[in-house]
């Protein structure tokens, strides 16, 4: 590569390192995200417009009237080192006092939700696709007259608000645009360096092209992207990608065929492109006639990737079909830089699953990793992926004291039937709690910048949650499978079948969070039973009849017509501390309030030896297996994760794709740099860890987070 992109690239990375402090030092610790967004303004910084009497803003006129305004006054970021302009700086859904409209209430499910400590997912926002190739084909003009022509067809006074917001709306980013080339015009006045000048010169241009028209070339694309992007992270916190190489495939390969650009080019453009956010972009997959749709781009994307090295979100599809040479490589940058990217999807568990749904094939494939632990149909589905979940381990409280402190007879056999009494509601909770927003969101949050991208919502006059999606695939996860699995375990085990201890034992133990007279001792007799994760013992055996039913459930409360098709996974995003403080002591020895396994992990320490073979057999095997995820966290020793080691890293992600695994999330972590950052993390500004599905800068995290990385590396 060119040494002055190198040396470009070299300066984005420290002005990067630079905003990321300067971002803690403003707004303290956050256990989320890089983003790539930037500290908002020390002064003068933009407040949200009220329109509702408890001060937040809600509604078709609110959301348009704060983002057109926001947009307004946004500042602009160019950098002369970048290809590409443009920063975010506002979190404008973060930014309001309330996040659901008061008129609107929940009261009849707000019982049920405090008792199972359900994560209800009302109000909340984005978690489905765009399908950017949409934005590509007809640039802001285009999309602005895709409005216009439907407006004409549905003309109600709603469907006339709706409309007219939009066009509000892009206008607005229009504008933002329009300034940032106003404002690299005079940066281009004042560049003394002649590269830069040309490069500020080429960002001008490249700007001027896709103000009003789609793009045609590469660097169009990207800034394009960017844009939109940018305006929908603002708008509330989008972040999902889609199949990158597929989207920039045909301008690369225009752009080389006419001599536009060379591979040098193309590869500095892409490393610009990801270092703006680390947006969720998948690589390979099958192109339907038994091939890989990876081309040139996905290992040129792969190689900018390698040269910026930071917070990154690209997931390699694995299929029996794939691609081995972006495999390989895939692996080779895994390795090389232990930052916790590439990670892997498994296409037979995924597209057999969604299948099961009544999808065909064809349409499966199209369901691809573009979030957190989710897949999506880009700009086909709305879905609420990540944002609804079940606290199964205090289900599973309520269940035992239910028994305990009640005239039932003591066993697991009616322990298993109170769980799945108790289970069964939470999981109605939850599903009535997502038709309740699916009823009220487009009065509380319409989804303004996602709709533009979807196929629906524009051609019906509606919002994509009211009814304006091709397809409503609304996820339910479960969380804390680990915990009821090995609590069962213990219970039948130390209890029914060795009698080395009773259940007024027990409950006096669980109660007293372990801390009585044997209670530690109690401790470790309950934790050291056979656990889930061990192989073929009976918390591997519960643990596979917790799945099942709780994904029978989640499917049962499917429409009969199935257009709201209820889709189960297990995960617990990074609400393993949250979901932990509300559960008391459970029987497998875990202590009150501390943190419930991680997704569709057995809890950690579940095996000595052989822990990486034995995870990835125990997650495959309690797959819900309907097409969302049930992800494997995987932290390894660099030791153990040496280039000389790419062939059995490899193969035990295809083993656990091959078993109906989903998704693998890998974390190479030197223990000693670990536990050094933990101390001190201002010392280690570059250090990055995939916290679940995302990644996030160590120094970011607050102490409590950084606490369960230590473990997860600690008892693994």
């Amino acid at each position: 590569m060119k040494e002055i992109y190198l040396q470009r690239l070299t300066e984005l990375k420290k002005q990067k390192a630079l905003q990321t402090k300067e971002k803690i030092a403003l707004e303290g610790l956050l256990d989320e995200d890089d983003y790539g967004r930037i500290a908002v303004p020390k002064e003068n910084a933009w407040e949200i417009i009220p329109n509702h009497e408890d001060g937040s803003f809600y509604g078709t006129e609110g959301w348009t009237k704060n983002f057109c305004n926001l947009m307004d006054n946004h500042p602009t970021y160019i950098d002369a080192n970048d290809a590409f302009a443009g920063r975010w700086m506002y979190f404008m859904s973060k930014m309001r006092p309330n996040k659901w409209n008061p008129d609107y209430p929940y009261t009849h499910l707000e019982e049920n939700q405090k008792k199972y400590d359900i994560i209800h997912g009302i109000g909340d926002d984005a978690h489905f696709a765009p399908d950017f190739s949409l934005g590509l084909q007809l640039g802001w003009d285009g999309l602005l007259s895709k409005i216009d022509s439907n407006n004409k067809i549905n003309s109600s006074a709603e469907q006339n608000e709706f409309y007219d917001a939009h066009r509000k709306a892009i206008k607005a980013i229009q504008g933002w645009i329009q300034r940032h080339i106003d404002d690299i015009a005079i940066k281009i006045k004042e560049e003394k360096s002649p590269e830069l000048k040309e490069n500020l010169i080429q960002m001008k241009e490249t700007n001027e092209a896709i103000l009003h028209h789609p793009p045609k070339t590469l660097r169009q694309a990207c800034q394009w992207i960017i844009w939109y992007h940018l305006a929908s992270r603002t708008y509330n916190r989008d972040g999902a990608g889609g199949q990158i190489d597929t989207l920039l495939q045909p301008f690369y390969e225009n752009d080389i065929q006419q001599g536009l650009i060379t591979k040098d080019d193309a590869i500095y453009f892409l490393a610009c492109f990801l270092i703006n956010d680390p947006i969720y972009w998948q690589l390979g997959g099958p192109d339907g006639n038994g091939g890989d749709v990876a081309s040139e781009i996905s290992f040129l994307i792969l190689e900018a990737a390698d040269k910026i090295n930071t917070s990154l979100n690209i997931t390699v599809r694995v299929h029996d079909h794939m691609n081995e040479a972006l495999y390989q490589k895939s692996l080779e940058y895994l390795i090389k830089n232990k930052n916790a990217w590439p990670r892997f999807s498994g296409d037979k568990g995924l597209i057999a699953g969604f299948m099961k749904n009544g999808y065909s094939e064809d349409l499966a494939r199209k369901r691809i990793a573009v979030g957190c632990n989710w897949m999506s149909l880009p700009g086909l589905e709305y879905t609420m992926n990540d944002l609804v979940k079940v606290n199964m381990a205090k289900v599973f409280e309520v269940s035992f004291e239910e028994m305990i402190n009640g005239d039932q007879e003591n066993s697991t056999a009616q322990l298993w039937s109170n769980f799945k009494s108790h289970l069964s509601i939470a999981i109605q909770t939850a599903a009535d709690g997502i038709l309740h927003h699916l009823k009220y969101q487009k009065y509380n949050e319409p989804e303004l910048i996602l709709n533009l991208l979807s196929y629906g919502p524009l051609e019906k006059g509606k919002d994509v949650s009211d009814d304006g999606a091709m397809y409503y695939n609304l996820s339910i996860d479960g969380a804390g499978i680990a915990i009821v699995a090995d609590s069962f375990a213990a219970i039948q085990q130390r209890i029914e079948k060795e009698h080395r201890l009773d259940w007024n034992d027990l409950s006096h133990h669980l109660q007293s969070n372990f801390e009585d007279e044997n209670g530690e001792r109690t401790r470790l007799l309950l934790q050291n039973s056979e656990r889930y994760g061990q192989g073929n013992t009976i918390g591997d055996q519960w643990a596979k009849e917790i799945s099942a039913f709780f994904s029978k459930e989640v499917k049962s409360k499917s429409s009969q017509d199935n257009r709201y098709c209820f889709i189960p996974g297990l995960f617990s995003w990074a609400n393993t501390v949250g979901l932990g403080k509300a559960v008391q002591a459970t029987p497998n020895g875990r202590k009150a309030h501390q943190p419930i396994n991680h997704g569709a992990n057995p809890t950690p320490g579940f095996v000595i030896d052989g822990g990486s073979l034995a995870l990835a057999r125990a997650v495959a095997e309690v797959q819900p297996g309907f097409g969302n995820t049930a992800p494997m966290q995987w932290e390894l020793d660099p030791t153990l994760a040496k280039q000389e080691h790419a062939d059995v890293i490899g193969a035990i992600i295809k083993t656990h794709f091959e078993l109906g695994g989903t998704l693998i999330n890998v974390n190479i972590m030197d223990k000693s740099q670990v536990l050094a950052a933990h101390e001190n993390p201002e010392l280690y500004p570059d250090l990055v860890v995939r916290i679940t599905g995302f990644t996030a800068y160590f120094a970011m995290l607050t102490k409590e987070f950084r606490q369960l990385v230590v473990d997860r590396i600690l008892e693994n």
